[in-house]
């Protein structure tokens, strides 16, 4: 299987705005109800074409993430895979190369996740831990750099 990261494109929207549905819908029914056009809008607004990269395996476009990017620091806020390509590795070998380049620069990962979501596994057995939490979720990091 051959993984491959690629800048977003704005024709990949469409693609990014459905997988986000159809991997949390589920959650954002059960903690708060389902608003199509609540959700559209709130997608417009987190969706920054410049900061999305889409993951690719051997050719298909199957998940994308979103990462920001300051001198100590690489926000992790989004990380999704198609649910027919889960647990086959992909969401491993992203997470390991926003690692990578964390490591590399010396820097800090953070991320969020809500409560009730499995993918809290992933981020824990990649070396995350909770530093605190609200409500709906919890806010982890793992450090690269020294002294933070």
């Amino acid at each position: 299987m051959k993984i491959d990261l690629r800048a977003a494109q704005p024709d990949d929207f469409n693609f990014c705005r459905l997988l986000y549905y159809e991997t949390m819908r589920w959650i954002s029914e059960r903690l708060f109800g389902w608003d199509q056009t609540q959700e559209d809008v709130k997608f417009a607004q987190q969706f920054k074409l410049d900061e999305v990269e889409i993951i690719v395996v051997d050719g298909c476009d199957v998940g994308w993430l979103q990462t920001q990017s300051d001198e100590r620091m690489i926000t992790l806020g989004q990380l999704y895979v198609a649910p027919a390509r889960q647990r086959l590795g992909i969401g491993t070998e992203v997470l390991n190369r926003v690692s990578e380049r964390a490591r590399r620069a010396r820097k800090t990962v953070i991320l969020s996740v809500v409560k009730i979501n499995p993918a809290r596994h992933l981020y824990e057995r990649h070396g995350f831990h909770a530093t605190h939490e609200d409500q709906y979720k919890i806010y982890m990091r793992r450090d690269f750099a020294p002294d933070v």
